[in-house]
């Protein structure tokens, strides 16, 4: 009987002990998951401060705003043997911007012509444009819903389908506030869009001259350049320069790693800083 005894609590105590290593093991992982999170923020706040910086200097050498200029190349920033960030700036003034849709609370109807453009030229229906536009109403004039940091956010909405998004997605962009799109970084699609009358042919040759190191010096070089005389350039709404950028890429860990996306913001006086940032999915 007493050995019997003995041999249960042994047995007893091996499993006690079996479950403390185990314990312990998960402590151990969930440590070091814990440290590798706290090291992906330090790396993102890093990398941030990075493509501010590139903002900061890019104004300083020409206020300006082209695809030619330093902010506008990808770069990986190592900062130890075992923490990196790979990525890149996004010119996000040079996309149509769904805030400018809504003025003091209503549909501004120079922007929706310029969407409507926009939509025809992509192939999304009608009716999805203006269920996006419903929405966008409901956010900035009604306040009804929450405003969208993303075209994602809008997936949601009544009778917007998630093949006319991915359509869109290249094109647009949802900043905090309304403002012009830069005919320096714009695709031919958002130009054309931006101009009644000028058509996406034409909107491409002057993209490919943009391309060729022909890019806008000004505004006034900007409309002479469209070659249309009548134009009402109030419609036109299209600038040189970019307040709105969106900063993009993976911040790597040892062998984790997670995305980082943040929207910067650079005014008139180049003094560029964080809107929002977030790191992981």
């Amino acid at each position: 009987m007493a050995v019997i005894s003995a041999l249960l609590v042994a047995a007893l105590v091996a499993v006690i002990a079996a479950g403390l290593l185990a314990r312990q093991a998960r402590l151990v992982r969930l440590a070091e998951g814990e440290g590798e999170r706290q090291a992906a923020q330090w790396v993102a706040r890093s990398a941030t401060a990075f493509g501010l910086q590139r903002l900061r200097q890019a104004w300083q050498q020409d206020p300006a705003t082209r695809l030619d200029q330093g902010w506008a190349r990808g770069w990986q920033l190592p900062l130890t043997d075992s923490a990196t960030f790979d990525g890149r700036l996004l010119d996000e003034q040079g996309l149509f911007n769904l805030a400018s849709l809504v003025h003091e609370g209503q549909l501004d109807p120079v922007e929706q012509a310029a969407f409507q453009r926009l939509g025809a030229s992509l192939g999304v229906a009608p009716a999805t444009l203006a269920a996006l536009e419903q929405r966008l109403l409901a956010a900035y004039g009604e306040a009804r819903l929450p405003r969208p940091r993303s075209l994602e956010d809008l997936a949601s909405a009544p009778g917007v389908e998630p093949r006319a998004l991915a359509r869109l997605a290249p094109f647009v962009t949802v900043l905090p506030l309304p403002g012009w799109v830069n005919g320096n970084t714009a695709p031919a699609e958002v130009i054309a869009a931006r101009v009644p009358g000028l058509g996406l042919e034409r909107a491409r040759a002057l993209v490919a001259e943009r391309e060729r190191g022909q890019g806008f010096i000004n505004s006034g070089d900007l409309l002479n350049r469209l070659r249309l005389p009548q134009l009402d350039t109030e419609q036109v709404r299209l600038g040189i320069t970019s307040e709105w950028f969106r900063l993009q890429g993976q911040v790597r860990v040892g062998s984790r790693q997670w995305p980082l996306e943040a929207l910067l913001f650079r005014p008139e006086d180049g003094a560029a800083r964080v809107v929002w940032s977030r790191v992981g999915a």
